[in-house]
């Protein structure tokens, strides 16, 4: 992989408030390996291929619908490389072709294993035994996460982020929150908007990160995966008034959450608010075959 020649916008989003709010469009990065998915397996990837240069493989794991996992097949298409996706669930296997993010994984070329649910909460006691089966092979772990991934999201930082006084990013496995509390800079704090229901989340970025300039919040809006009228609301007006397009699972959660904060005025008067887009996008047409199957309105 190498470093994408396209420079990031960072855009105004008018809010009718005394601070201001800002995007920064990493979802432009690739069309296939978005947003911050592109920095975490940026360095997993690279350096991997300089020690293993025949037969390589990509093991790794997410649900129905994982960006990651989207992320990871386009890669291995891209790059003429071997990869295998470990997906939650094993009653997905005889309908995965009704899912259009399992389809375009399959389409790229990745093989799908699917495991119980049981199974992959113990992706510890389950990556051992696939690096004792494939012991060449590079295993990254669900959305990404690890210490290489830290140093692509440093990436994400650069002469545009640094007059911020928050740092807003959505929160799946950590990573993001992660690196940006690392490679920030002194005076900005970084605000992690959880989109999952996990007590540990402040302990594993607490684990990656030296620093204790971040805050988590909940943003989960009833669940992981849960989509509520209200979001699609959000998420449709949102790309009306602005013309940027947001997925209801991540980033769609977040900038509803932050919108909520200014109106409480969470914020202080005057501060400057920098909001990452972290792509993901490929999870909207899934969203919607969903919801249509619910008689519930779509997301545009």
């Amino acid at each position: 992989m190498t470093a994408p020649q396209v420079k990031i916008p960072v855009v105004e989003i008018p809010v009718d408030s005394k601070v201001k709010l800002f995007m920064k469009r990493e979802d432009l990065i690739h069309p296939e390996i978005s947003g911050n998915k592109y920095w975490k397996l940026f360095f997993n990837i690279n350096n991997y291929l300089k020690l293993k240069s025949e037969n390589p493989l990509i093991i790794t794991f997410g649900g129905a619908y994982s960006n990651h996992i989207s992320a990871v097949s386009a890669l291995g298409k891209q790059f003429n490389l071997k990869t295998s996706g470990i997906i939650r669930g094993e009653e997905i296997e005889q309908k995965w072709r009704d899912n259009p993010t399992l389809v375009y994984a399959k389409r790229n070329g990745m093989n799908l294993k699917f495991v119980s649910r049981e199974e992959y909460r113990h992706k510890e006691q389950l990556t051992e035994f696939l690096q004792l089966e494939f012991p060449e092979a590079l295993i990254i772990p669900e959305g990404g996460t690890n210490k290489n991934a830290l140093e692509g999201i440093k990436m994400m930082l650069n002469n545009d982020t640094k007059d911020f006084d928050y740092l807003c990013t959505a929160v799946g496995t950590g990573g993001t929150a992660a690196g940006l509390s690392q490679f920030c800079e002194d005076n900005q704090k970084v605000i992690g908007f959880k989109v999952v229901d996990d007590a540990s989340l402040d302990e594993k970025i607490s684990e990656l990160t030296s620093k204790r300039n971040f805050h988590l919040t909940d943003a989960a809006f009833g669940g992981y995966g849960k989509i509520s009228d209200e979001n699609i609301r959000f998420i449709n007006n949102f790309k009306s008034k602005y013309e940027i397009p947001l997925e209801p699972i991540y980033t769609g959660k977040m900038m509803q959450k932050v919108f909520e904060m200014i109106n409480e005025d969470y914020f202080p008067d005057g501060s400057k608010i920098l909001c990452f887009h972290t792509g993901g996008l490929q999870g909207i047409e899934g969203a919607n075959l969903l919801l249509q199957k619910q008689n519930r309105n779509l997301i545009i």
